[in-house]
């Protein structure tokens, strides 16, 4: 590359102007002009980008830096250009060029002037191209974000597979490979691949201790979003959801509450992408929603939050795009929401694919619920996926989460410990986490039976423990190093030498644990709502207890139970927004249109003479509007059930859950509509027991769930609580 001697502090200054490198940019620069292969792990914002342009520019001929993205490609080259006064120095070479912009390319590449050229890897096996590049002079590879080699990376992409032989084909040159997320097994595969076993490998440390790490359960998610950016009013920040519908919606309800939101998703028109995109780097809107399509290598020094709506797939792509915040080493809160049941449609989604496919995919995931679920430090956690080991009292950012700020009360397990090591060591190594709790509790599944375990006598020797308090161990076990994952079995647990002491009594230290979290959201939103607004510490006590007397006024009038007119939820909601008129009742939480009209008047009126008398300052941003949703099946269900269709015939054909239908139809009757199911009722449900259920809802002095499960949980699924749950509101209430 005849630049072995080269002063590469001298050739920064005059292309990037810094006077100084970064971390370990300068050594791998000098080891990749020496004409070795080179692998580098460095965090989103370390500088990776730099380890290959400058080598570029100063070597002779074009390096060829393989990339992902279009959008990503396009960013690059116009960065580069913008370095020299000279146009043509980095190009694009891909499908949506015309043959003009492709002959100008080669062009620039034969006269030498181009000295980066950012390729797609589908464009790489164009014969046309293969044959040009093998003509002209190659200086280096570069693989851009590398993970998408590995079938463990959270971004596979199949093409990559191939470049090893694509790029034996162009030329023998070094290869550098970069990537910001690689977890031991990923870097494996990735070496292995490309065939760089001998490789120098760079590695960084991936802590970013300016970032506040937080998990939040998923319960009104919208409006806990809204009142987040609006205490971070002016702000940059980014809100990842799963699909693109939902960014859409997202992104129009807060725009519709006020807040200066764009959308971005690949389903767009290219034109509309980059415009929202450029907005937001110029700082022309604050937040992006976006899909995971948004954001790589986006260059952003000044997010302040990354929320995630829906949990992501793999603990990779959560660390990727939580790496978006605090690039400039500023403040950086990654907040992000957890509901079990969207693992559980994770994995329904999973189960539609491929074996392997679907192995690993359940693999990651239950990493992502490790993240999730755990009350250790989270930052230990995520450094330990990606093979470093963190002090979670004296390292750097060590106070920087959730669970360290509140710290759980922990319990001495060393006894559980033991026993979990000897289970390893007595099973030859053999098994992953679940097959291992398997045997724990004593539950039968298709691999203890294969091995015949139900026979040994491990089997359920911790029956008496939960299955989570035993995944607990295993996995702050295998955080403190007494047990690792295989590499080549990935998920398979062995014995550390550190866990080996513990066997062999040799370790005196106790092994302190906290149980992990347990996300039951299974009671009803109303109870969540509550606990959320008692939280939230705004509920104006005095106002709360003067409209619980005047509900009952109301209900007796009517001759109904309280909890029919408003939920307290409802209640709660009028002591933090003060609506004074029969409209804003109405955008109350769990009141609809119905509902405020019928009971709506004398609460407003109450509340406008409260608010007048202590000369209280209404904030009606805390109320979160809400968008009109064209895609409610609200009218279906009424239509539906107006015609006696069957419940189960209604979910199929709007491809509703039986849960899914039932929150809808909640949200209906709870609104004020009336909703008539008693076809069903009478044709699935014993009248007895019927009866008695409307006997209770009379007499009781609320309607959760838990309440209603205490006494007929023997008798009744919580589906069939709920429908008639749903039967008493509608014929009580409405």
């Amino acid at each position: 590359m005849n630049t072995k001697n080269a002063d590469l502090s001298k050739e920064l200054k005059k292309y990037f102007g810094f006077s100084t490198f970064k971390g370990q940019q300068e050594e791998i620069i000098q080891k990749l002009l020496d004409g070795n292969d080179i692998f580098v792990l460095m965090p989103t914002g370390g500088g990776k980008s730099l380890c290959y342009q400058l080598p570029a520019l100063i070597s002779e001929g074009t390096a060829i830096v393989v990339s992902p993205l279009i959008a990503l490609m396009k960013n690059q080259v116009d960065a580069v250009n913008g370095l020299s006064s000279d146009e043509g120095i980095a190009h694009v070479l891909n499908s949506s060029l015309n043959k003009t912009q492709t002959k100008q390319v080669f062009d620039d590449i034969k006269s030498g002037k181009t000295k980066l050229l950012y390729v797609a890897p589908e464009s790489l096996i164009k014969e046309e191209y293969l044959d040009f590049l093998k003509e002209v002079k190659i200086s280096f590879v570069a693989i851009d974000e590398a993970h998408c080699i590995s079938e463990w990376g959270h971004d596979f992409r199949p093409e990559y597979r191939n470049l090893k032989l694509i790029i034996d084909k162009i030329a023998d040159v070094p290869v550098i490979a970069l990537t910001a997320t690689a977890t031991p097994k990923v870097q494996d595969d990735i070496q292995k691949t490309l065939g760089m076993q001998n490789a120098i490998v760079f590695k960084e440390s991936f802590n970013r201790p300016n970032l506040f790490y937080e998990v939040r359960p998923k319960v009104n998610i919208d409006k806990e979003i809204v009142k987040f950016v609006n205490k971070n009013k002016g702000k940059s920040g980014i809100v990842y959801c799963l699909s693109r519908r939902k960014v859409e919606e997202f992104a129009q309800l807060l725009q519709v509450n006020g807040i200066n939101a764009l959308p971005y998703h690949a389903g767009l028109d290219q034109k509309t992408r980059v415009a929202n995109q450029d907005k937001f780097l110029m700082e022309e809107c604050d937040i992006i929603v976006a899909t995971i399509a948004f954001g790589m290598g986006i260059d952003k020094p000044d997010v302040r939050f990354v929320i995630h709506y829906d949990i992501p797939k793999s603990l990779e792509s959560y660390y990727q795009e939580t790496g978006r915040a605090g690039r400039d080493g500023g403040e950086g809160h990654c907040l992000a929401f957890y509901d079990p049941k969207d693992i559980e449609k994770l994995e329904k989604f999973l189960a539609q694919k491929p074996v392997s496919e679907r192995e690993i995919g359940l693999q990651l995931l239950n990493e992502v619920v490790g993240y999730a679920e755990t009350s250790m430090s989270r930052r230990q956690y995520i450094l330990y996926y990606f093979g470093e080991q963190f002090d979670p009292v004296k390292g750097d950012g060590a106070q920087m989460c959730d669970n360290s700020v509140n710290p759980p009360t922990l319990k001495d397990a060393t006894k559980e410990l033991k026993l979990v090591l000897k289970l390893v060591k007595d099973l030859e190594e053999k098994f992953k986490t679940k097959d291992l709790i398997s045997v724990i509790v004593g539950k039968e599944n298709p691999v203890t039976k294969s091995y015949k375990l139900e026979s040994t006598k491990h089997f359920g020797i911790g029956k008496t423990e939960s299955e989570n308090f035993w995944k607990s161990i295993i996995r702050q076990a295998t955080v403190q190093n007494f047990l690792q994952k295989d590499i080549e079995t990935y998920g398979v647990l062995k014995i550390t030498e550190k866990g080996q002491k513990v066997i062999d009594g040799k370790n005196k230290n106790p092994f302190l644990i906290a149980e992990d979290k347990e996300y039951d959201l299974e009671q009803s939103k109303a109870d969540s709502d509550k606990v959320q607004v008692q939280q939230g510490g705004s509920l104006d006590q005095n106002l709360f207890n003067q409209l619980k007397e005047l509900r009952k006024t109301v209900a007796k009038k009517h001759g109904i139970p309280p909890y029919t007119v408003f939920m307290d939820p409802s209640l709660e909601d009028m002591t933090v927004q003060y609506p004074i008129t029969v409209e804003e009742i109405g955008k109350v939480y769990g009141v609809g249109e119905g509902k405020a009209k019928k009971y709506g008047t004398e609460f407003a009126e109450f509340i406008k003479k409260y608010v007048e008398e202590n000369d209280i300052e209404r904030t009606q941003d805390m109320v979160l509007k809400g968008v009109a949703n064209k895609s409610s099946h609200k009218v279906f269900i009424i239509q539906s059930t107006d015609k006696k269709i069957d419940l189960e015939d209604i979910a199929k054909a709007k491809n509703l859950s039986m849960d899914e239908l039932l929150k809808e139809m909640e949200r209906i009757v709870y609104q004020g509509t009336k909703l008539n199911i008693d076809y069903y009722i009478d044709e699935n449900f014993d009248e007895d027991i019927v009866e008695e259920f409307m006997d209770f809802m009379k007499e009781s002095e609320s309607d959760s769930m838990k309440v209603l499960l205490a006494e007929f949980g023997d008798d009744l699924s919580d589906e069939e609580v709920r429908m008639l749950r749903i039967k008493f509101i509608s014929d009580v209430a409405n």
